[in-house]
C-alpha cells in the first residue's frame, strides 16, 4: 500500500502513540520519528511536525522550548485534555481491535 494511503488510514494511531510517548515524558519530533519508523510507521518530517502542531493548536499537547547546544528544540508534553484523550482513544481502539482481530 502506498505511504500517504498508510498514513492517512493510521493518522488516528499514530496521535494515540504520539500522546501515549508525551504523558511517559517529553518527546522532541525526531525522537518521535525514530519511534515511529520501529514500530513500522514511515513518515517524513513534513508530516509529523504538522501533527505535531494540530495537537497543539487543539490543545492536546504542550510545547515548551529548549535551548540545546544546536539552537532551539520544542518538546511536547501531554496537558490534562491530552490525557483525557488518550484514556477515551485507547478504549475506542481496544474495541474495535477486539471486533476486527479475525
Amino acid at each position: 500500500m502506498e505511504d500517504k494511503l498508510l498514513i492517512k488510514l493510521f493518522l488516528g494511531f499514530i496521535q494515540i502513540h504520539i500522546l501515549h510517548h508525551a504523558k511517559e515524558h517529553p518527546i522532541f519530533g525526531a525522537w518521535m520519528l525514530e519511534e515511529l519508523r520501529e514500530h513500522g510507521y514511515t513518515i517524513r518530517p513534513g508530516t509529523l511536525y504538522p501533527i505535531l502542531h494540530s495537537m497543539e493548536n487543539d490543545w492536546l499537547l504542550n510545547k515548551e522550548n529548549r535551548n540545546i547546544s544546536r539552537g532551539i528544540s520544542k518538546y511536547y508534553t501531554t496537558n490534562e485534555k491530552g490525557q483525557d484523550v488518550l484514556v477515551e482513544e485507547r478504549k475506542k481502539a481496544y474495541e474495535l481491535f477486539k471486533e476486527i482481530k479475525d
